[in-house]
């Protein structure tokens, strides 16, 4: 059954919303290359732990923290984050098979979260490496590791198809999202987490084409294993993607959530929506 999940997204040492798309830099003040500045929807002035509170109070499983960028200060904010409600709340971001039982054991996180790590170079670029996908799984446990494959739109042959995006939804994998894809990593995860890196932080709509294709591509065993984030700006996008990936997927909220400066969702009727199913 389709669920709403939290989420807390960490840069700078701040709790922030941002848009996914201008995210190049660990820090906000950093310019791009074309001297824009990343885009911030939110950035607030409680620390993580106000965050994890909420969702701790309202017993919503299964929210992750996200550390966008690798710092002291964001690690400090993830581990506030998770010691507030230990071993309940999924971390990721710069983790990898040297710090992974850390976050689990000593930071109290319930699962970590991996993209980057698993990738390596070749000589036609970024790569799943399967041994390393093994062997963090091997070490942490199946059961307590998420896979993240957050992707953005590409046209491949005249067909749309998503590829997983890493180092901070930058860089191009040469991963596609599919049914293989999904089936096959299944065997080495307890859940995937999928931003939809194009719509994360617009509040325009959420990839509805997407998040249909990961109602139809979830591996057996995986029904309400899979979270959806991008783009959500109400609560009836709960229903939508409950219709289309027939009760699948889960669906998470960032920008348009009132505790995150947002005025298009209200967390009540999030917890709300979930306790009536």
């Amino acid at each position: 059954m389709t669920k709403f999940r939290g989420c807390i997204d960490i840069h700078s040492g701040k709790v922030k919303q941002i848009v996914g798309s201008t995210l190049t830099h660990d820090d906000a003040e950093s310019k791009k290359e074309d001297g824009n500045l990343v885009k911030e929807n939110f950035v607030s002035d409680h620390p993580s732990s106000y965050y994890a509170n909420f969702y701790k109070s309202a017993n919503i499983k299964g929210c992750h923290v996200i550390k966008l960028g690798t710092n002291e200060a964001n690690d400090k904010a993830a581990k506030l984050a998770c010691e507030t409600w230990p071993f309940n709340l999924q971390v990721g971001g710069g983790i990898t098979i040297d710090n992974a039982l850390h976050w689990l054991d000593d930071n109290k996180a319930s699962h970590v979260i991996v993209t980057s790590w698993l990738f390596t170079d070749d000589e036609s670029g970024k790569i799943l490496n399967w041994d390393r996908l093994a062997s963090i799984s091997k070490l942490v446990g199946k059961n307590r590791l998420v896979i993240d494959l957050s992707c953005k739109q590409v046209k491949q042959n005249n067909e749309t198809c998503w590829i997983v995006a890493m180092n901070r939804w930058q860089t191009l994998t040469n991963t596609e999202v599919n049914k293989e894809t999904l089936k096959s990593i299944s065997q080495y995860c307890d859940e995937f987490l999928i931003h939809a890196a194009d719509v994360e932080g617009k509040c325009e709509g959420i990839d509805e084409e997407l998040v249909r294709k990961l109602g139809e591509w979830c591996p057996e065993g995986f029904e309400g294993k899979v979270a959806y984030a991008g783009g959500a700006n109400s609560v009836e996008d709960l229903d939508r993607v409950a219709l289309l990936s027939n009760n699948k997927v889960d669906l998470t909220y960032g920008s348009a959530l009132d505790i995150f400066g947002g005025r298009l969702v209200k967390l009540e009727d999030l917890i709300s929506w979930n306790q009536r199913h």
